[in-house]
């Protein structure tokens, strides 16, 4: 087994976190358990009979990226074979559970791309990703819909999921995706919660997140106002959303994308947070000596990128680098990266926040640690701070483990503020 005596399920940080994100979404029905510590126990042990995807161009056993890929493609491939069969043989529900478990665990295997030297591989593999989420959605009777956002010349693509195909109108769920999460990943993320109380969830890919970032090369912007009001605008002219209901959820990331657009946007009674994001270029001005920083807010371009092109002497964190830094639209000159991440602040505009909102922070938050309560202090409006801790095994960021607990609390904290009756 992949755990470890220290409590790990991997020695790569990022891969212990995916690993306990992955049995986190399996507890609320995205996948299996089984099938995560499956997958977990080949990627630590002996490499299996069925080796790489033969699809995968230039696809090796050699180093821990690869071997992820390789296997969780595998997972994968087998649900979504799963799937067709299920779907061919006249069993919508099973087709719908494989499509979604193996749509999941191609994003999963897309954790690792930015350790692969060859990057071809996203493309297929993303293709896939989508082929299961649009199987997922097919499998609904009818319940879950494409709709398509005008968004500056052309559209953001979302999804009305609903409980039934009825047309009702109801309370709904808008969620704003993190900088690097899947779809499904947004189901176990309170969406299967909102769903079984009967409200409506809208999920869309914003600029820079999965279909936007790799196949339209729209990168990220801070001024996400400009993304959530025509989602809100297209929402509220629907026969199928109550506009008095609308509530909103940002996880990750979006704890600083949505409560930036709470501060020009005020149509939603009320917010989560998951968790507070005050200043998003912490996670990244954290991993540069001070003199770096200092370099970087006189404005000197020249020296700062002179000095990380000292440092950056290892291929592995160039590659690194320039994965991160693609949904910035910026992957060429560092200078230029950390500038544009800076811009990612709410300082300026937290003051105008007046949506009612819940902030979540969990214990031991790796990459915003302490800005929750930073959120909590700035916010003048209703506002709730809750604290997540290791013993409600509910720790690290957006609680991987805890889902259930979130889910429960935080849909449970937006009921108590719509309109009665809802």
């Amino acid at each position: 087994m992949t755990w470890t005596a220290a409590g790990t399920f991997s020695k790569d940080p990022g891969f212990d976190f995916e690993a306990r994100c992955a049995l986190g979404r399996a507890a609320i029905g995205v996948g299996d358990v089984g099938l995560v510590l499956a997958t977990l126990d080949r990627i630590s042990g002996p490499r299996p009979p069925h080796g790489p995807d033969p699809a995968a161009p230039g696809a090796s056993a050699v180093g821990e990226p690869q071997v992820w890929f390789d296997e969780w493609s595998a997972t994968a491939r087998d649900l979504a074979a799963r799937a067709d069969a299920a779907a061919a043989g006249g069993h919508p529900q099973t087709a719908g559970w494989a499509y979604l478990a193996a749509a999941d665990y191609f994003a999963v295997a897309l954790g690792a791309l930015d350790g692969l030297p060859d990057q071809s591989v996203l493309a297929p593999t993303f293709e896939r990703y989508q082929r299961c989420w649009h199987g997922w959605l097919d499998a609904s009777a009818g319940a879950h819909l494409r709709v398509e956002i005008p968004y500056e010349g052309t559209t953001l693509p979302g999804w009305l999921l609903r409980p039934d195909a009825s047309g009702a109108r109801r309370t709904t769920l808008v969620v704003t995706n993190g900088s690097d999460g899947s779809l499904p990943a947004l189901l176990a993320n309170g969406a299967s919660e909102a769903l079984a109380r009967g409200w409506n969830v809208f999920l869309y890919d914003g600029p820079g997140q999965q279909s936007m970032l790799f196949q339209r090369g729209v990168p990220f912007r801070p001024d996400w106002e400009a993304v959530l009001t025509p989602v809100v605008d297209a929402l509220v002219a629907r026969d199928d959303v109550d506009p008095d209901a609308l509530v909103g959820y940002g996880i990750s990331q979006a704890g600083y994308w949505l409560p930036r657009a709470l501060a020009f946007e005020h149509r939603l009674v009320a917010a989560v947070a998951d968790p507070g994001v005050m200043d998003v270029s912490t996670s990244w001005l954290g991993h540069l000596p001070l003199v770096m920083i200092d370099l970087l807010r006189s404005g000197d371009k020249a020296t700062f990128n002179g000095d990380m092109a000292q440092m950056g002497s290892d291929p592995e964190a160039e590659r690194t680098f320039r994965f991160r830094a693609r949904p910035y639209g910026l992957a060429e000159d560092p200078f230029d990266v950390f500038t544009e991440v800076m811009a990612y602040n709410l300082a300026g505009v937290v003051g105008q926040i007046r949506t009612p909102l819940l902030i979540t922070s969990p214990a031991d938050e790796q990459f915003w640690p302490g800005q929750s309560e930073q959120l909590s202090d700035a916010l003048t409006g209703e506002k709730q701070l809750l604290r997540f801790t290791a013993e409600q095994g509910a720790n690290w960021h957006c609680q991987p483990m805890g889902r259930q607990l979130t889910n429960k609390l935080m849909l449970d904290w937006l009921a108590d503020r719509l309109p009665a009756a809802r």
